[in-house]
């Protein structure tokens, strides 16, 4: 039987500010991906959603940023490859230390945002990423853009990845997801999001904005648990993963 994790980034409150219905959304994913506080999150956030995910026994990855609370994290910063390591050391390190507390460990680590997009570019950027989830703890598994420099980088440094899609995300012809600064970036329909899941899984394609087709690995498929539609997304697509006899698990 063909396997897919369905994961969401959450934990993307911050203070008294809400984002996103995390409750919901646990009924259906199997991976989630904890913000860590530099683009959204706090520690009591970290804290209460781990305890929500381990409850459900679903899989808990890191989700470091950019240091930008005030933009999300989706705006490009000029980085250092060592800046980036660095960064990403710090991010999970916190993350790890609630994991370790509740007596669990992290699962995976996947960049937010702009990281996530810059590392998928950028060599340099990747590798730093890379080793700076490898030398935290070899075991766990990178999340990183299907066909992207990140997911070469994770396996250059002898480390599991995992390849994402997305569900709400348009593509370019090179397999770049669309800027959101594009029209019909993010799709907000979900009758679409089921059909280009539907195709990813059963046809490894995707057709991209410029209306061509390219192939795509699929081990993972994220949900963006800040959009208001993502508790509706994460319902009907495990629906349809499941009518097409996908098993949605976390990958290893």
């Amino acid at each position: 039987m063909k396997t897919l994790d369905l994961n969401c980034d959450m934990g993307e409150s911050f203070g008294a500010w809400r984002m996103g219905d995390d409750a919901a959304v646990l009924e259906h994913v199997s991976s989630v991906n904890l913000a860590c506080g530099f683009h959204a999150g706090d520690p009591t956030t970290i804290r209460s959603t781990m305890a929500a995910a381990l409850a459900r026994g679903v899989a808990v990855g890191a989700h470091p940023s950019l240091p930008d609370l005030a933009g999300f994290g989706r705006r490009e910063m000029s980085i250092q490859p060592q800046e980036a390591y660095d960064l990403m050391l710090y991010q999970i390190g916190a993350v790890a230390a609630f994991a370790r507390a509740s007596g669990s460990g992290l699962h995976h680590v996947k960049p937010h945002g702009a990281l996530y997009n810059m590392a998928a570019k950028n060599p340099e950027l990747a590798a730093a990423i890379a080793r700076a989830v490898r030398d935290f703890d070899s075991s766990l598994i990178l999340y990183g853009l299907s066909g992207s420099e990140l997911i070469r980088a994770g396996r250059q440094a002898g480390i599991a990845v995992a390849s994402e899609v997305f569900s709400d995300r348009t593509y370019q012809s090179d397999g770049s997801l669309a800027p959101r600064g594009l029209p019909n970036s993010v799709i907000h329909d979900l009758g679409e999001a089921v059909a280009q899941v539907g195709r990813m899984v059963t046809e490894g394609r995707v057709r991209c904005i410029d209306g061509k087709d390219i192939a795509i690995e699929a081990d993972t498929l994220c949900i963006h648990g800040d959009a208001p539609q993502a508790p509706a997304f994460a319902r009907a697509i495990r629906a349809e993963l499941e009518r097409l006899g996908v098993a949605v698990r976390a990958p290893g």
